[in-house]
């Protein structure tokens, strides 16, 4: 087979580095990749932004299988149109898409399939959102209703904050652009979980869980971002627990998109709150996580590729995973400035070395190659992923590799998984 991905971040690059591994694939092609990834796939260049741009891509590569990593394309109806003309792509449509793209959207959605999720007001004024504030305890937490890159969620401690926080969204001063809409919502306490599902439209399987770590500084300080880290460990997650969220989260998400004609074929992510009363849904993502995907797939044995065919040809029912034991860590290295404003152009050094160490993957989120050397081209960089028998251990080996490596004003986190090595 010839395997289409489409993106070029940190996610694409474990994706594509895993299909690579299947026998049953003879190519993969990436549009548009990375430096990184043009180590195991062949980049094609391509505008994500744009439907027709990344058609003329398919058209050109005929490839079996098309894999949407990003969730911008697929809010713009590209698994819509490749099914349209009858081929293969794992990406829900832009109708079930709609679970990720409008936060008011999939909140109705778990209002309506009793999915539980924090209390929460969508509001579609200025003057209505700001009455809301008054309905919540405070802390409170502001959402755009729309696709943010990670940076539309808004922690209030005071009223004033959240007012300010509400200005800014309608007016376009925070995310650079207008919100038509905004959710008001509860604050909840808790540990972070991430739980990823396959999906065929009716069954939903499983991946190994993770925890993301979204804010840029140690201790969980700084302001959010796409992610600085995330780890796996088998005991994240009790097999009764495992159980309940499969069964009265994700398969009735699942179950809820089926019954209501928008069947949901691809990866669901379910960004749970673990609070005193049990699991509750923060969020849902339309496509697997950046960057939770190379924490999750160098654990994965069995072949992604299969995995992804069963769930567009229907027939996860048939279908196991296998997994590697023990535990798995990522540690991303970043421009200075990032979240915010950062420069590129920074030779990296240090990355075969960085390799060399056992059990290490680097994966390139913002980079790109020379001919020589590789620059960074982006916020996020590099993603130092290890697996190992145990946190500790892929904790260490992950460190180990990621001290090998430099660029100028290269900043990341040196606590990720920390308060689980507490326990």
């Amino acid at each position: 087979m010839k395997v289409l991905v489409i993106g070029g971040g940190g996610r694409e690059h474990a994706l594509c580095a895993s299909i690579a591994k299947s026998p049953r694939v003879r190519e993969v092609v990436c549009a548009p990749g990375n430096g990184g990834i043009a180590q195991v796939a062949r980049c094609v260049p391509a505008s994500q932004k744009d439907v027709d741009d990344l058609l003329r891509v398919v058209n050109a590569e005929q490839p079996e299988l098309t894999v949407v990593g990003p969730e911008l394309p697929l809010s713009l109806g590209l698994a819509d149109e490749l099914l349209g003309r009858g081929l293969k792509v794992f990406g829900p449509v832009r109708e079930a898409a709609l679970l990720e793209t409008s936060k008011g959207h999939a909140k109705r959605f778990m209002q309506r399939h009793n999915i539980p999720t924090a209390n929460f007001a969508a509001c579609t004024t200025r003057e209505e959102a700001l009455a809301a504030i008054d309905l919540f305890h405070l802390p409170v937490v502001i959402k755009a209703d729309g696709l943010a890159a990670g940076k539309g969620v808004l922690i209030c401690e005071t009223k004033q904050e959240a007012e300010k926080a509400v200005a800014g969204l309608f007016s376009g001063e925070l995310l650079g652009s207008v919100e038509t809409s905004v959710v008001v919502e509860e604050f909840l306490t808790g540990e972070e979980l991430s739980f990823l599902v396959l999906s065929d439209g009716k069954h939903a399987v499983p991946l190994v869980p993770a925890q993301d770590h979204k804010r840029l500084g140690e201790g969980d300080t700084g302001p959010n971002t796409g992610g600085m880290g995330v780890y796996s460990t088998d005991a994240m997650l009790d097999p009764a627990m495992r159980a309940w969220i499969l069964e009265h989260i994700a398969q009735k998400t699942v179950d809820g998109m089926a019954a209501e004609e928008t069947p949901f074929v691809g990866v669901l992510y379910c960004g749970l709150m673990m609070t005193a009363t049990g699991p509750m849904v923060l969020e849902y993502n339309a496509r697997f996580g950046d960057p939770e995907t190379q924490a999750i797939l160098p654990r994965m044995e069995s072949d992604l590729v299969e995995a992804l065919e069963a769930a567009v040809e229907g027939r996860l029912s048939e279908t196991e995973f296998r997994w590697k034991p023990g535990a798995s860590a990522c540690v991303v290295a970043a421009s200075e400035g990032y979240p915010g404003k950062y420069a590129t152009g920074k030779v990296i050094s240090g990355l075969a070395e960085a390799a060399r160490v056992p059990g290490v993957e680097v994966f390139h989120a913002g980079t790109t190659f020379d001919g020589q050397s590789y620059r960074t081209a982006g916020g996020r960089v590099l993603g130092v992923t290890a697996t190992g028998d145990n946190l500790r251990e892929a904790l260490d080996s992950a460190y180990e590799a990621m001290d090998r490596i430099s660029f100028e004003g290269m900043v990341f986190r040196r606590d990720i998984g920390h308060k689980a090595l507490k326990r």
